[in-house]
């Protein structure tokens, strides 16, 4: 009996976890609609996904690995179970390289008008190719697009030289008026 207990408490609990933020993709964690085709987001679950599809998401792209202890287990599956195109883009958290935003950059100019999300586990690495998305390829300024970064999270160093290194290969200056690049404004590297 007591096993039985056990057994449905665990039950229970695993019913928590999988539900612990909603069903709807606006609820995944630091989920951002940048405008109506192109919107980022942290590690959705299943339910989520699902709920993409029907919001007619049609590409899924994941900007981090599938190893990764928060990743969706069989999340390309259940992408294109779903309808939707799948494309995982792994970058390193340690070492960021402009050529992955570039890479990144061609599969959105790919299919420019598909509806994507773009995701990794916290929506850091998601929340900053878009800014750079925005900025670099759609013509966005940079007072305009910063304050959606901004309010996921302040880049550290190596994510803030990234941008600027990015921003560079584009002929993007980074320096910004209206902008507060806070703690992680270098001079130089």
């Amino acid at each position: 009996m007591r096993k039985v207990i056990c057994l449905a408490a665990a039950a229970w609990l695993a019913c928590l976890s999988v539900s612990a933020w909603g069903g709807e993709i606006t609820e995944a964690p630091n989920y951002r609609a940048y405008n109506d085709t192109f919107s980022s987001a942290g590690q959705p679950d299943a339910e989520q996904l699902a709920n993409a599809a029907e919001l007619g998401f049609e590409r899924v792209i994941y900007l981090s690995f599938a190893g990764d202890s928060t990743a969706l287990a069989g999340e390309d599956g259940i992408v294109i179970e779903n309808g939707m195109r799948y494309v995982q883009l792994p970058v390193d958290w340690n070492a960021p390289k402009v050529e992955d935003f570039r890479t990144f950059a061609a599969i959105m100019q790919a299919e420019p008008t598909a509806k994507t999300l773009v995701h990794c586990q916290v929506n850091f690495r998601a929340s900053t190719f878009s800014f750079l998305y925005r900025v670099a390829i759609l013509g966005e300024s940079i007072p305009d697009a910063k304050p959606a970064l901004d309010s996921v999270w302040n880049p550290n160093e190596t994510w803030f030289r990234f941008i600027r290194d990015t921003l560079d290969s584009y002929d993007i200056p980074a320096q910004c008026d209206a902008c507060d690049w806070g703690e992680n404004e270098f001079v130089d590297p």
